[in-house]
């Protein structure tokens, strides 16, 4: 059988390397110098029954399944998009530092105060910063300790971020444009429910993002992550698909704190420590999502608020100023087929009223429109104005289609037995 090689005129100097590592024949065998050892390999083989032929000027390539030119310019395409997209976008992306006092946490450095990004779960994973010295003259110990992202969806300097980013009332928060200038953050609204926030800067004539539309993913389309990753790189850029939606993700900082994410876009863009609060955008340049978790326990799975999921809090803002919610004032645990097993419940679908783990978090709100209604812990809630709880479904989700004031028909399953209760739902209080 006569076997085929294919080498360049520069290969046979690595064979002949090799050759004398190897030594005996063979390093005698390539021994002559100059030209002739090219002239010298090809006998070596032919008279092995192998022919070679030189990848070069002098002779043809060796056959190759050539790459069609509608594959490269399908690519070159997609590229181009990806950077139009970034060009368009980053320019209404923030960088939003966090700075504290450190005079009032004696012998703390930056990583020891209590501020986390929601990276992890129930793991401990600060968004790393140095620390910025005091300003020569300044009458505070202001350091910087750690940051997050947001995006601009007003020209007046109306901010979104997460509300874990800007959760700390004693903090100081500075947003820093793209283009490196700063400006004073004032907190407009944190969301109750939602890990949503936003926020205000000094600034007219701000470049802003599009929203779109988050209820139309598709697993596997091409999705781009913008912020400040590690507290430290502003505006960082990468590019993944939607790896998964619809999930229910428990993020906790590592201090005890902890957020539900209802219905999250999952994606393996890579997000870091500092990308909390920033968008997830796809293709067209529209923001899909609000980027807010990763876990610390595998790769490139990272967890995105839902757009749509937050319109309701942007929109009131913009209308309002403030945040207005329905409430209905109960803690809850959606209803699946395993817990119902688990706990020999009669359904598999609906939402558990239950109490948290800490010792006084109750299962009803006192005084709230479920107490008064009637509901108990231990009921489950079956249906709302008709519409059955499906394990898809969240009861805070359903909740949240209505307005303040509304009046909604609830089927609870009490003690065994089915009943209706009529709820009015009220505004959610500042401190429930």
């Amino acid at each position: 059988m006569n076997d085929f090689f294919a080498f360049t005129r520069k290969h046979y100097g690595l064979i002949v390397a090799v050759a004398f590592a190897a030594g005996g024949a063979a390093g005698a065998l390539f021994g002559v110098a100059g030209a002739t050892m090219a002239d010298n390999l090809q006998n070596f083989f032919a008279e092995r029954g192998l022919t070679v032929r030189w990848l070069d000027s002098r002779s043809s390539p060796a056959p190759s399944a050539a790459v069609p030119e509608a594959a490269i310019q399908k690519v070159v395409e997609e590229e181009s998009a990806v950077i139009k997209v970034v060009e368009n976008v980053n320019p209404a992306v923030v960088s939003i530092a966090i700075s504290k006092d450190l005079s009032q946490y004696p012998g703390a450095g930056p990583n020891l105060l209590p501020f986390d990004d929601f990276f992890g779960f129930g793991l401990p994973f600060p968004a790393p910063s140095r620390p910025t010295p005091p300003a020569p003259g300044s009458q505070n110990n202001l350091q910087r300790i750690g940051g997050g992202s947001g995006f601009i969806i007003e020209p007046d300097g109306l901010i979104v971020t997460n509300r874990h980013v800007v959760a700390d009332e004693s903090a100081v928060y500075t947003v820093i444009l793209s283009d490196g200038q700063e400006y004073a953050a004032e907190i407009v609204a944190r969301d109750p429910v939602l890990d949503v926030a936003l926020v205000r800067i000094g600034a007219q004539n701000l470049p802003t993002v599009r929203l779109g539309d988050s209820d139309n993913l598709r697993i596997g389309q091409t999705v781009i992550a913008i912020g400040y990753a590690l507290a430290e790189y502003g505006n960082t850029v990468t590019k993944g698909v939607v790896s998964g939606s619809g999930r229910r993700v428990i993020a906790g900082d590592g201090l005890g704190s902890s957020e539900v994410i209802e219905e999250a876009i999952q994606t393996d863009a890579a997000i870091n420590p500092g990308n909390s609060g920033g968008p997830l955008i796809n293709i067209r340049g529209e923001v899909i999502g609000i980027n807010t978790a990763v876990s610390g326990e595998g790769q490139l799975v990272g967890f995105a608020i839902p757009v749509n999921n937050a319109r309701q809090t942007i929109e009131s803002v913009r209308q309002h100023g403030r945040i207005i919610r329905p409430w209905l004032g109960v803690r809850y645990v959606p209803v699946t087929a395993r817990l119902a097993e688990q706990n020999r419940l009669p359904v598999s679908y609906g939402a558990l009223v239950s109490r948290g783990a800490e010792p006084g978090v109750l299962a009803v709100m006192p005084g709230s429109p479920a107490d008064k209604a009637g509901l108990a812990e231990n009921d489950l809630i079956l249906e709302i104005n008709g519409k059955k709880l499906e394990n898809k479904d969240s009861l805070g989700k359903e909740i949240a289609r209505y307005e303040v004031g509304q009046e909604i028909s609830l089927k609870v399953l009490h003690q065994g037995q089915e009943k209706i209760l009529s709820v009015k739902l009220e505004e959610f209080p500042a401190n429930p």
